[in-house]
């Protein structure tokens, strides 16, 4: 078979891996191919780091190997990014902020480590918005600069995870690895048309399904958690089952689902997006999904008594905890701030050294997050739910804000309302309640931007929420790639 570069920047992880274990493509012209698409979409700024000897020689030496050792590596050749927060040995892990930039770590992240001894050839970096503490990627750190969505260059790519987003849109690379705090996997895979899991977390013991102990620049060790992204859901599931250890998974059976349909998640959205939204709801029904509308009327007044004292609290500890176990260079949470280059992350930053939401936090974790876990437990239970379903984000990217790297923005004309806000108001309530969440394209808003659904499961159900997720990609497809 003769691989075309296009041919070649099509495939999906899973093909590129089927294609490398039967000898029909090589893994080192398949890395070179995509260093050449870094190089040529550059502009874009989805990655700090690209590793071309570093890649190009993991690729030769998954070629050295005969039939039989590459067919035991599940990720065999498989190029990926891993976001500038995650550690990653040999590689620098500056999570775009200025105070950490040079810092190399001494190893790898336990999620990376997995995929590596799989086979896999990590790329290089992915940009991300600094610190992790956005959701625009519009960074302003200069020597990293804003991330651009492949289907709009002058709009956001949603954030955290950005760069990791946006170098799987335009492919660059067919898979990658995330972080999710309150959205950082989700809103991106959202708003350029890819998957993004966000992992159960739990209280953060045994329903942890990733486990990357001081190994990610952290924000909360509540909610923080590696997830994997890619441009479909059996890749997402592929790299899902390397990091944890699970085999092949098959599709869920969509006449037997009953999905609910959270009334406060379904309020107040763009009208383009809710268009793209009632058509994905009525292909799902057509196929035999059975959709129920519930109330969960509280939802998003508890999450709003969870959220913040959590994000403006934690990250005092587990930033400083980070920064001695792997011997940062610099050594207090007040060096980092007074660096950080964005404007957005420098004012969170000033509330989180002034302990503004301290005195809240321990309520927080006795009374409220486990009101609103409960919520969730009962909603699934009462109402006998595989899955709740909504809309990733309430509108689709906005133009990128090159001044303050977040901005207030206005949903049809209406009133303004915070930017950050805006977005996450879908995601954080599954975040704060540690449930696993799947977020794939539904479609394309004014017929260009990309705009996602999201699946909510049960704590701990997330093969099964994978499996709900390969069969509505079955019924709402793929998004075309951008043009670019």
């Amino acid at each position: 078979m003769t691989w075309t570069v296009d041919k070649q920047v099509a495939l999906t992880s899973t093909q590129a891996v089927e294609a490398i274990h039967a000898g029909r493509l090589k893994a080192a012209d398949y890395v070179a191919t995509l260093i050449a698409r870094a190089h040529a979409l550059s502009n874009l700024n989805a990655l700090t780091v690209l590793d071309v000897e570093g890649a190009l020689a993991a690729a030769r030496r998954i070629d050295s190997l005969g039939p039989n050792e590459r067919a035991r590596l599940p990720l065999a050749g498989l190029p990926v990014v891993v976001k500038d927060n995650i550690n990653t040995r040999g590689l620098q892990t500056a999570a775009a902020t200025p105070a950490l930039e040079g810092f190399v770590p001494a190893r790898h992240a336990p999620s990376v480590q997995r995929l590596v001894d799989a086979g896999a050839v990590v790329l290089g970096k992915a940009n991300m918005h600094e610190l992790a503490f956005g959701i625009t990627s519009t960074n302003l750190n200069p020597n990293a600069g804003p991330v651009r969505n492949p289907y709009d260059p002058e709009r956001i790519p949603g954030g955290s995870s950005g760069g990791t987003a946006a170098a799987i849109a335009a492919r660059i690379v067919p898979a990658g690895l995330g972080t999710d705090t309150g959205g950082s996997t989700r809103i991106p895979a959202a708003l350029c048309g890819i998957v993004g899991l966000r992992p159960s977390v739990g209280d953060g013991g045994t329903h942890r399904r990733y486990h990357d102990p001081q190994a990610v620049v952290p924000i909360s060790h509540t909610r923080d958690t590696v997830g994997p992204m890619a441009r479909t859901v059996a890749d997402v599931a592929l790299l899902d089952g390397v990091i944890t250890g699970h085999g092949p998974l098959a599709q869920a059976a969509v006449a037997n689902l009953r999905i609910g349909l959270p009334a406060p998640l379904w309020e107040g959205l763009e009208a383009a997006l809710e268009d793209v939204m009632h058509e994905a709801r009525a292909k799902l029904e057509a196929a035999g999904v059975t959709l129920v509308p519930v109330e969960m009327t509280e939802l998003l007044t508890i999450n709003d008594r969870v959220s913040l004292a959590i994000a403006l609290h934690e990250p005092i500890d587990d930033l400083q905890a980070w920064l001695a176990a792997n011997q940062a260079p610099v050594r207090t949470v007040a060096e980092v701030a007074a660096r950080i280059a964005s404007p957005d992350v420098r004012a969170a930053y000033d509330a989180i050294l002034a302990d503004q939401m301290g005195a809240d936090y321990p309520t927080v974790l006795a009374v409220w997050r486990p009101r609103l876990q409960q919520l969730y437990a009962q909603t699934f239970s009462a109402c006998g739910l595989d899955a709740l379903m909504f809309p990733t984000t309430r509108l689709a990217a906005v133009p990128i804000d090159e001044l303050n790297g977040s901005s207030r923005v206005s949903i049809d004309g209406a009133a303004l309302i915070d930017e950050m806000g805006a977005y996450l108001r879908n995601t954080d309530p599954g975040s704060n309640a540690g449930i696993p969440g799947l977020a794939l394209p539904a479609g394309l808003a004014y017929g260009r931007l990309p705009v996602g659904l999201e699946l909510d499961g049960p704590l701990g159900s997330d093969r099964r929420l994978l499996a709900i997720g390969l069969a509505f990609e079955q019924i709402l497809g793929t998004l075309p790639a951008p043009v670019i």
